[in-house]
């Protein structure tokens, strides 16, 4: 589709009861705190350190003038960073000096501390600053919360004080998806200063995929020749101009490689690679077609979810596996390097004699085993070279070897299998560490997997299970954040869902746990915000911005508004027209109006407001009787999988965001006030249906169509059985790829009804969406 009408919202109805195509434990946040709270001893800190000591004495204060003083050349190249970061997180740029001096900040690097791999002692007085450390990396962490402490006041003053900190976890991860969509070397780096200013420390890179190959392999030309392009679905594949096919491509060179392993490196930062096997290699095997099980071509893919396409598991595939890996190694110094092993469908391997003929080859008893077969193969060869095999918890099923380092991504419960066994372990739950689920509720939220997955419930997750016993939870290596881009088109997106919560990644990778408190870290992330506004990340406004739900009585000609904001910080409001302060009212009560309304509404923290601009909500008696598919509830039944899904079109710029359930495309308004009503009009579109979604398939349900191209059925209360009245659908939507439908409702409907809206028909490789629902008056 083109075009489609924005609207002003009028309530936020929350899909966490969505399911995702991977299992959910819950979808509740882990913890709902009355709002920020600050403890006595609270520095502006994110992650909170180890241990904090105020000290009586004068402050230090930071200044232009202010000189940095190092020695030696590991010194002096984090006092240039400290310089750098201080600058670009909103400080002054300070000048490094060689040598020791007061009345200034000094690094220092003494072997001989007991400050540990990562840690770092801080002291500040009247006189200066010292930081110091027993290696590079600890003195860059202490530079990190220096900056952070110059940055934390408006006037720039530390004062006197002691930290002794280290991180509680050595792998404080995140995993970048770039199969899915691209990002550029300037965004990477980006990312990863963002990731180093939180001391985070393992970058995880997704570079295969069933839609894309994204890493040169000299070997292997065709693995981006032709596997690194796609043409995406619908209108965006297409040239506006020309109506020829417009691919999608984007590779990474070795140099390019080398850059990025590099900029990290100095940043004290892991470059763990990923090359996933058996599945997710649909790209792999359309550039090597004898790499796959099928005589049937393939091309990257340009749909999502889970596909069927395996390696074959032949002895030139695995030799195949073993070349690309010898290039990534010789690419990568990194101990780790990841084979993915998740998602494998075994359906092609079931059904191929030739596979079946391999299993019995080499002895495996199943195709779990099989899988497992290979899996030991790449460790072995790994091993051989110096490095670690890291696999997600599916690489448990089937056995694995002992030194093989599992990434819990299923919930915890393959974590605690895998450190039981005596298997290190990163903890990355789906149901608390992926990303690209949503932040909030908000229909201002980007397209993803609609579970909500808060700040507070990323920063309540614990990655040592209580179960787990005490001495097998050194096996716990740490956390990682999971960034997967299926709906991630942008780099505006990819921040948007970062941001905040990687912050809270972060301190719960690096705090002691029982320095974390949520209400605390809720008071110090204002100045986190004003960091990041420096360093140009543009975090999610989401969670800062007001949200309303509206109950109308048209009868009286009022409404009543009842705001709230996700994180609990003061809101303050409008009525009249005027801009929102902190000086405008205190909302602490649902607010009734007469019609029509403009509320604006912003919320404030010591009297700064955290999002960019205040929320605006205008409601008129007219927009109460419409509804659109973010304000509609999705119909209840077995099957759900509720999908923020964008539009095809246009091939550049903004797309329209609709909410589907894939599994049952159909949408409820929740008891619509039908008194006086004489149609529904529904305005609704087509998007293409790009899923595979391998077993779970079946779930999928069509209404049988009754005429030619399927109907929009109306029915009420329920979203089974006999409809209320039926409209028939065209074979095509209108030119700008919308129509309008009316259904005269039945003039004995009274009161407040429950209206389901579906569409008839199996319609793939499109389906209709609706756009919104209008009551219109007789």
């Amino acid at each position: 589709m083109h075009t489609r009408t924005r609207r002003t919202s009028l309530s936020l109805l929350s899909f966490a009861l969505a399911l995702s195509l991977a299992p959910l434990a819950h979808a509740t946040d882990a913890q709902a705190p009355d709002g920020p709270r600050a403890r006595p001893d609270a520095l502006s800190l994110i992650p909170a350190p180890a241990h904090v000591e105020r000290l009586a004495g004068a402050p230090f204060k930071v200044e232009a003038s202010t000189p940095v003083w190092a020695r030696g050349d590991a010194a002096t190249r984090v006092a240039r960073q400290f310089s750098t970061l201080l600058h670009s997180s909103g400080g002054p740029t300070l000048q490094v000096k060689n040598g020791n001096g007061k009345n200034g900040v000094n690094f220092v690097l003494n072997t001989a501390l007991k400050t540990g791999a990562e840690g770092y002692q801080l002291r500040s007085n009247g006189d200066g600053v010292t930081v110091a450390a027993a290696t590079e990396a600890g003195l860059f962490y202490g530079a990190a919360t220096l900056s952070q402490l110059f940055t934390g006041n408006a006037d720039g003053a530390l004062p006197a004080l002691r930290i002794d900190d280290a991180p509680r976890f050595s792998w404080r991860g995140l995993m970048l998806d770039s199969a899915r969509h691209f990002q550029s070397l300037d965004e990477i780096k980006r990312v990863l200063d963002a990731m180093a200013e939180q001391k985070l420390n393992t970058f995880h890179w997704h570079l295969t995929d069933d839609q894309g190959w994204r890493m040169e392999i000299k070997r292997y030309p065709k693995l981006t020749a032709v596997g690194s392009c796609r043409i995406p679905a619908g209108d965006g594949g297409r040239d506006p101009a020309t109506g020829a096919e417009r691919p999608y491509c984007g590779f990474y060179t070795q140099d390019q490689i080398r850059e990025v392993i590099a900029y990290a490196a100095a940043r004290h930062i892991q470059v763990i690679p990923e090359i996933d096997v058996p599945g997710h290699a649909t790209a792999a095997i359309a550039a090597y077609p004898e790499l796959g099980t099928l005589d049937t071509p393939l091309k990257p893919l340009s749909e999502w979810g889970v596909f069927p396409n395996l390696f074959n598991t032949e002895e030139t595939t695995f030799t195949f596996l073993e070349n690309v890996l010898e290039e990534v190694i010789a690419l990568f110094p990194s101990t780790y390097v990841h084979v993915g092993g998740d998602e494998a469908v075994k359906d092609q391997w079931e059904a191929s004699a030739r596979v079946q003929a391999r299993m019995r080859e080499v002895g495996a008893g199943n195709e779990m085993e099989m899988q497992s077969h290979l899996i030991k193969r790449l460790e072995t060869f790994l091993e051989q070279h110096d490095r670690r095999l890291i696999g997600w918890d599916e690489i448990l099923e089937g056995g694995l070897p002992p030194e093989a380092t599992v990434m819990s991504w299923r919930g915890t419960e393959g974590g605690l299998k895998a450190a039981s066994e005596g298997h290190d372990v990163v903890m990355s739950p789906v149901t608390d560490m992926y990303m690209d689920y949503l932040q909030t509720s908000s229909d201002n939220e980007p397209p993803g997997r609609p579970l909500v997955t808060s700040l507070a419930r990323v920063y309540g997750f614990e990655p040592v299970p209580d179960a787990l016993a005490k001495d097998k939870q050194q096996h716990i290596l740490g956390l990682q954040a999971n960034m997967f881009t299926e709906h991630t088109r942008t780099y505006a997106r990819l921040q948007h869902n970062l941001f905040p919560r990687l912050a809270a990644v972060a301190e719960t990778g690096w705090s002691p746990r029982e320095r974390r408190d949520y209400a605390d870290f809720l008071a110090r992330l204002p100045h986190q915000l004003q960091r990041w506004q420096a360093m140009g990340i543009a975090y999610a406004q989401t969670p800062f911005q007001v949200e309303q739900d509206s109950r109308d009585d048209r009868k009286a000609g009022t409404a009543t508004l009842a705001l709230s904001t996700p994180l609990g910080y003061e809101i303050h409001y409008s009525v009249d027209g005027s801009p929102v302060t902190a000086q405008s009212p205190r909302y602490t009560a649902p607010l009734t109006q007469p019609l029509p309304i403009a509320l604006q509404a912003a919320t404030f923290f010591n009297g700064k407001a955290l999002a960019n601009a205040a929320s605006r909500f205008d409601i008129t008696a007219a927009s109460l009787l419409t509804r659109n598919d973010q304000q509609l509830a999705m119909c209840p039944g077995e099957g759900k999988l509720l999908l923020r899904l964008e539009d095809d079109g246009p091939a550049d710029g903004e797309r329209a965001i609709f909410n589907v359930n894939i599994f049952n495309p159909c949408w409820l308004w929740k008891g619509a006030d039908v008194d006086g009503i004489g149609t529904l009009r529904v305005r609704a579109g087509q998007i293409p249906y790009y899923f595979q979604l391998a077993h779970d398939e079946p779930a999928r349900k069509f209404s049988p169509a009754r005429s030619a191209h399927g109907e929009m059925d109306v029915l009420n209360g329920t979203c089974d059985g006999k409809p209320l009245v039926s409209v028939p659908l065209p074979a095509t939507p209108g030119a700008d790829g919308f129509i309008t439908l009316e259904a005269a409702l039945p003039r004995s409907l009274k009161g407040p009804q429950d209206l389901c809206v579906r569409f008839t028909g199996d319609t793939r490789p499109t389906m209709w969406v609706v756009d919104e629902v209008t009551l219109q008056p007789r």
